[in-house]
């Protein structure tokens, strides 16, 4: 009998393994299954490979790699039709709530166009719309967008179809298995986002913050805040946080009184603009002084009705012009338009008609002196007087809403509204703890200036900024000058002293250490005396010379400006400087032949300026960038007017050149003078509590300052209550507090002073700037804060020294950014 082992097939030789493992069985001695080894060029992205979570360390030492399993196909997306308002909820919850962006509702439909087509009918239940969302807000935020995400922009459209297109492509089923490198700004990495890794345990939110639209301004890790010190070190530069914003890059924001709020107009800015815009004009300055006059708590009705015996005043109450129909006799507060009508009148407009003004016994308001002129928006309270039987058919006849009533408006005072601080507009906290009186603007939230709202990030930029200008020094010490700005004024190139005397001002600042020298240097033109390209040749009566005013010359000029500029390569490698033109800049003097011209006005053409731009390359090319990180110094030629950025919307500062205390004096109306005479005790103060009371205003001159040339408020309300002030003195606290009440840098008719239709919000001065460089050389050189606001004028570089002798004096402005306080520098030559 055959045995069990004969009936059996003979046994096939085993296939020698190279690689024998141990079983992991003790009983058998078989080895495991063979496994392949991979060459390591040839490697998958970590992501490809299935590892098991119960391994032995034992094995997995001594074994190779594992092998490669293919990644699944991806599953097929059936395209969906998403509505926008289907997706807004979760687009809301996570642009808005997280990242701080504001969606239009075009950047609303791309994106749910996007998420409907690539993420299909799972975009809710499995969460797929919310990591989509969540990628593009970061790569949005890095590739430095705005605030507002506009897809119809011209900036931000093109930059959003190109985040949606790399996105496009590093998705696979609805989710997002990888990175593209190509893309705006490096495109999408693994770096910034790991929303498709499944070994994250869930969405870190503490970088949610890290940029809301600074465009420009990176405020992550390394921006000083956090990571290591060789990310630091680049960014403990002051200019690294220095942005200009012309004219034409500042948003155009319009204030709608029934929502009470601020909109970017989608209008597009032209030149030659629509009709509508020069209305829009004056209507948005009339609803900008209206809606802070009626957050005031002098125009607060109380809560709780007022008893007959009770001392508390009554609330003001404005009144419309139309509304004065059929109440003459009665006495009215008016807000409008100060104007001049066609019958040569004074008149006052406001949204729903206009009346002659009687101004023959008006006094101003608490006797402060102040320009009141055509163009500006004042209180008016006095008394209407309707005329029953007008003498004939006159201009100015025509009743009705709309049009101009008949009679007259007798005013007994006349003045412009006290302006907000910025705090009060913005809604922050006042640092002092004192009762602003007033109804905060919770504006806040808006981005005036496109470098990001005050509360997205003024904390972080104020960290920043205690970081940089503050941690380094005691309270007690000199502020550095690394810390300064140097404002130069009305640098008339083609006047010989000029040039000597920027030299001697630039080699003062040259000696100092690199780290010493100021953080940017502003000249403020007009760069030449003469309109340029207006004429062939002019006198000049001040300087007794012959100005050639061809472009050639004009070149020429700025060609020794360069030859002067680069023997200070310290100052050039480690400032910035930025160029404001003026009236006789080109081009637009060829055609005005040195009259106003139409403001904002760009920037001096690049052609007159590559020499300079010659100089600054020079200057950079011998520094070292692997040893000094600090910012590369550059020259920026800006608009007139334009502003700079520091620290984002931390600080603001305004720059305007014009001589504009010589249009007020020329356009202001005049006045009764003042009785000396104190109110009786049953006669009503004039316009108590409707602005400052002379108290109230004694308050804000300590508190806020009208202070002359960097001094105390309390030393400041000393010198006024001691003795009288000079005239030069009176005279800028009289240009300063007329400017800064109006809100605006040129408070004139279109008639008197031009205006872009399209650009007039580069005019506003709402909310109030931290500093405003006026730069007038009608006007003594001045520096003063009021209402928080510090206001200089640099005025002339160069004037006689009046002492004889044939020497020149030369003045400038040197501008502390960590106090935010000017001072007035001289140089006798």
């Amino acid at each position: 009998m055959a045995s069990a082992d004969s009936m059996l097939p003979p046994a096939t030789p085993a296939p020698k393994n190279p690689n024998p493992i141990p079983s992991s069985s003790p009983a058998f001695a078989t080895p495991a299954h063979p496994i392949r080894l991979q060459d390591p060029a040839a490697r998958r992205h970590p992501s490809a490979f299935i590892t098991t979570a119960n391994t032995d360390d034992r094995v997995a030492e001594n074994s190779p790699p594992p092998q490669p399993v293919q990644a699944p196909r991806a599953a097929h997306v059936l395209p969906i039709s998403l509505p926008p308002t289907t997706l807004r909820p979760i687009a809301f919850r996570t642009f808005t709530k997280k990242h701080n962006l504001t969606l239009t509702s075009s950047a609303l439909a791309a994106l749910a166009s996007f998420v409907g087509k690539n993420c299909g009918q799972k975009w809710r239940e499995e969460g797929l719309a919310e990591l989509v969302l969540e990628e593009i807000a970061r790569s949005w935020k890095k590739a430095d967008g705005r605030v507002i995400v506009d897809a119809n922009d011209a900036e931000g459209g093109p930059k959003l179809k190109g985040i949606l297109k790399t996105l496009e492509g590093s998705m696979s089923g609805g989710r997002i298995v990888g990175a593209s490198t190509a893309g705006i700004h490096g495109g999408l990495s693994r770096h910034d986002s790991f929303l498709g890794i499944s070994d994250r345990p869930g969405m870190d939110r503490t970088d949610s913050n890290e940029s809301f639209g600074m465009s420009g301004l990176d405020v992550g890790a390394g921006s000083g805040l956090g990571g290591d010190e060789e990310d630091q070190e680049g960014h403990r530069d002051v200019r690294q946080w220095l942005k200009v914003v012309g004219a034409a890059e500042q948003p155009r924001m319009v204030y709608h009184p029934s929502r009470k709020q601020f909109e970017r107009s989608r209008a597009t800015a032209s030149l030659f603009p629509d009709p509508a815009q020069k209305t829009e004009l004056f209507k948005q300055r009339y609803h900008l002084f209206n809606q802070r006059i009626l957050r005031n708590e002098s125009f607060q009705a109380p809560t709780i009705a007022r008893s007959k015996n009770s001392a508390t005043p009554l609330a003001y109450q404005l009144t419309s012009i139309a509304n004065l129909l059929g109440r003459s006799g009665s006495g009215h507060l008016l807000l409008g338009l100060l104007s001049v009508s066609p019958a040569g009148t004074l008149a006052i407009n406001d949204l729903t008609g206009s009346i002659m003004l009687d101004l023959e016994q008006a006094l101003p308001f608490n006797d402060i002196d102040t320009w009141l002129c055509p163009g500006m928006i004042v209180l008016v309270d006095g008394i209407y007087e309707e005329e029953y039987n007008p003498a004939g058919g006159k201009l100015g006849n025509i009743g009705g809403i709309g049009g101009t009533l008949g009679g007259r408006f007798v005013g007994f005072s006349i003045g412009a509204p006290r302006c907000e601080t910025r705090a009060e507009t913005l809604g922050l906290s006042d640092p002092s703890g004192a009762d602003i009186g007033i109804i905060s603007g919770g504006f806040g939230w808006v981005d005036f200036l496109g470098v990001g709202s005050e509360r997205a990030l003024g904390s972080k930029m104020q960290k920043i900024e205690r970081r940089l200008l503050h941690d380094k020094r005691s309270p007690t010490a000199e502020t550095t000058g690394r810390n300064k700005i140097v404002m130069l004024g009305e640098v008339n190139l083609d006047i010989p002293m000029t040039l000597p005397s920027l030299r001697a001002i630039l080699g003062r600042y040259a000696d100092s250490a690199s780290d010493e020298v100021p953080t940017s240097f502003v000249l403020m033109g007009s760069f030449i005396s003469h309109a340029a390209m207006s004429s062939p040749a002019s006198h000049s009566a001040a300087t007794s010379v012959e100005s050639d005013t061809s472009s050639i010359a004009y070149k020429e000029h700025f060609d020794a400006l360069a030859a002067v500029l680069a023997d200070f390569p310290v100052l050039l490698r480690n400032s910035t400087f930025i160029f404001v033109p003026g009236d006789n800049d080109p081009w637009p003097s060829a055609s005005t032949a040195g009259a106003a011209t139409a403001v904002p006005r760009n920037a001096v053409p690049e052609m007159f300026t590559s020499r300079i731009k010659r100089a600054f390359a020079s200057a950079n090319a011998n520094t070292d960038p692997a040893k000094d990180k600090k910012t590369a110094g550059e020259a920026i030629w800006t608009s007139n007017p334009s502003r700079l950025t520091l620290f984002g919307p931390s600080q603001e500062i305004a720059f305007f050149r014009d001589d504009v205390s010589g249009r007020l004096r020329r356009n202001a109306i005049t006045l009764k003078k003042q009785q000396q005479q104190e109110p009786d005790g049953g006669e009503d103060a004039v316009m108590s509590g409707a602005l400052p009371s002379e108290a109230t205003q004694a308050a804000d001159t300590n508190s806020n300052g009208m202070d002359v040339d960097g001094d105390g408020g309390a030393n400041g309300a000393r010198q006024k209550a001691d003795g009288p002030v000079d005239q030069a003195k009176a005279h800028a606290r009289r240009l300063t507090k007329t400017l800064l009440d109006q809100s605006h840098l040129s408070p004139f008719p279109l008639a008197t002073r031009p205006v872009h239709w399209s650009y007039a919000h580069a005019l506003s001065l709402y909310p109030l700037p931290s500093a405003l460089v006026l730069c007038d050389a009608e006007a003594e050189a001045f520096a003063l804060v009021y209402q928080g606001c510090c206001v200089v004028n640099p005025g002339k570089l160069i004037s006689p020294a009046g002492s004889g002798g044939g020497k020149t004096r030369a003045r400038w402005i040197e501008y502390d950014i960590v106090t935010k306080r000017g001072k007035v520098k001289e140089l006798m030559s």
